[in-house]
């Protein structure tokens, strides 16, 4: 089956260059290009593509307020097509608020042969996004104006220092899922550690983004960094995350390595070194995402004594990564998205609070 695609973007060149990435792939068809939301909305209408990819800065109509109405009167599959610039990875993480699936950087020198270069990521991203699950989205306020979410309660003996430990890997759909599954951990919970699949220079803004609407600490990991309760460190766009031991404490290390699974940094590689490391004193989570990253490294945290959980794929925007580590047998459990913190909290009240000795 073709995949049907729409492109919006207010540059003549963009618009032609990713028509001639995708209407090089086998399996999809640019149906209609528009420059502006205006123009796009009607090609919708007419064209009923199966993937729309929309800049993010445009005329007549912000690409955002776009998205928003799009994505309330007719939810669809949209990748974001993005700048790199510090204003432009915070519109994208307002995007993926709003329901797109994923996004590509727009190189700023270059633009025909640097996109070129991005063919098969470009048609990746499409691909994952014509699978993908889209919802409303459906968010609740509190009186502040702040995002509602509940809040699991403490631990009954509250860690000092992190001798449990929350791993977690996702890719696309990922942003909010973590987002989502983070915002209920109380101030208390052992440190976590996360790999998601973002490119360089949005994982910052993703991480402030996070630290901001959740109860713990959350920070774009700088390696050599000691993990402590209360905090998440997420894996910058430029390496792999890997946790390390020093004496008695858990620590945080950047690796520069080749990517694996074609991903830098790698959900394998972070699964991996918690199970080198950390044994049966971690809890693995992974979240949605395309592809079969992860599945070997949370198998290898299983056999080394590691309970792991995956999100459903009733919940999952994409059922890749799980159903891999699924099927590789690599999970204890399978459980719908809001329901995963409360699961891995009464997993680390079940078997011990206890807190290492430092």
């Amino acid at each position: 089956m073709t995949i049907k695609v729409l492109i919006v973007d207010d540059s003549a060149l963009i618009r032609g260059v990713m028509k001639e990435i995708i209407n090089s792939q086998p399996d999809m068809e640019v149906v209609g290009v528009a420059p502006d939301p205006l123009i796009a909305r009607d090609l919708i209408k007419q064209t009923n593509p199966d993937v729309l990819t929309l800049d993010v800065e445009m005329p007549k109509m912000d690409g955002l307020e776009f998205l928003e109405k799009l994505m309330r009167l007719r939810p669809m599959p949209v990748v974001m097509v993005s700048s790199l610039t510090e204003r432009g990875s915070e519109i994208t993480m307002r995007a993926l608020e709003l329901g797109a699936v994923d996004f590509v950087t727009k190189p700023k020198i270059s633009i025909q042969s640097v996109m070129l270069e991005y063919t098969e990521l470009i048609a990746d991203k499409i691909r994952a996004a014509s699978h993908a699950k889209v919802r409303q989205r459906t968010v609740s306020h509190d009186a502040n104006g702040q995002v509602a979410s509940p809040v699991l309660a403490s631990l009954r003996n509250p860690l000092t220092s992190s001798e449990k430990l929350i791993i977690i890997g996702a890719s696309t759909g990922g942003t909010e899922a973590i987002k989502d599954f983070l915002m209920q951990l109380p101030p208390d919970c052992p440190g976590i550690l996360i790999a998601q699949h973002m490119p360089e220079g949005f994982t910052r803004s993703f991480a402030n983004r996070l630290d901001k609407l959740c109860r713990i600490s959350v920070k774009e990991a700088e390696g050599g960094e000691r993990i402590m309760p209360g905090h998440a460190y997420l894996a910058p766009g430029h390496s792999h995350l890997m946790l390390v031991r020093s004496g008695a404490n858990y620590m945080t290390k950047l690796d520069q390595g080749p990517p694996v699974n074609r991903h830098r940094p790698s959900v394998d590689v972070l699964f991996s070194s918690a199970a080198k490391n950390a044994g049966k004193n971690a809890v693995g989570v992974i979240l949605t995402g395309m592809g079969k990253d992860g599945a070997a490294g949370m198998l290898e945290m299983k056999q080394s004594g590691a309970y792991n959980l995956a999100q459903d794929e009733a919940t999952c925007v994409v059922f890749g990564m799980p159903k891999e580590a699924i099927a590789m047998g690599g999970t204890h459990e399978v459980g719908p998205l809001h329901e995963l913190p409360k699961r891995v909290m009464d997993f680390f009240a079940a078997h011990g609070e206890r807190a290492m000795r430092v």
